[in-house]
């Protein structure tokens, strides 16, 4: 269920994300950050943006998934609740 979840926010993160690079920069967002002919300033803009959006949205689903499952069986997932330090 969680990774079910995880893949489809992921490709609606992806989606919005070049929607959003689009839309601010007028054109695609670099296919291959690490090709030289990419600028170092649209490979870094891109790297962080889609990083933070994807570890934002992964979480969200996590925990969307894990509420799903409490509210189906009363309880979480095992092993969700443990924290370590």
């Amino acid at each position: 269920m969680g990774s079910l979840s995880g893949v489809a926010a992921g490709s609606a993160t992806r989606a919005l994300l070049r929607a959003v690079w689009r839309r601010t920069k007028g054109g695609d967002p670099p296919t291959n950050p690490a090709s030289p002919s990419t600028r170092w300033s649209e490979a870094l803009i891109w790297a962080a943006a889609s990083g933070v959006a994807m570890a934002v949205t992964r979480l969200i689903a996590q925990r969307g998934a894990a509420e799903a499952w409490k509210a189906s069986t009363g309880s979480y997932p095992a092993g969700l609740e443990t924290v370590s330090p």
